[in-house]
């Protein structure tokens, strides 16, 4: 499980660093990155999807500050 939360955690760095450069200045690193296959762009977006989906649904177990004592 500590495996999946990682993964999970650095999909989320990547698609908020992606929104943020966005909002900030209209750049989208996963596209330019990945533009010339945009299948693997799209499974990223779905990836960092499912990876927020995991985390909030997780979240009260892993968090420290929000788990259960």
């Amino acid at each position: 499980m500590k495996a999946l939360h990682i993964t999970a955690y650095t999909l989320l760095w990547i698609g908020g660093l992606n929104w943020g450069l966005v909002g900030l200045f209209d750049f989208n690193l996963v596209n330019s990155l990945l533009g010339t296959a945009p299948v693997i762009e799209k499974l990223v977006y779905i990836l960092v999807g499912v990876a927020t989906v995991y985390v909030i649904a997780t979240h009260m177990n892993d968090c420290k500050v929000c788990g259960k004592k």
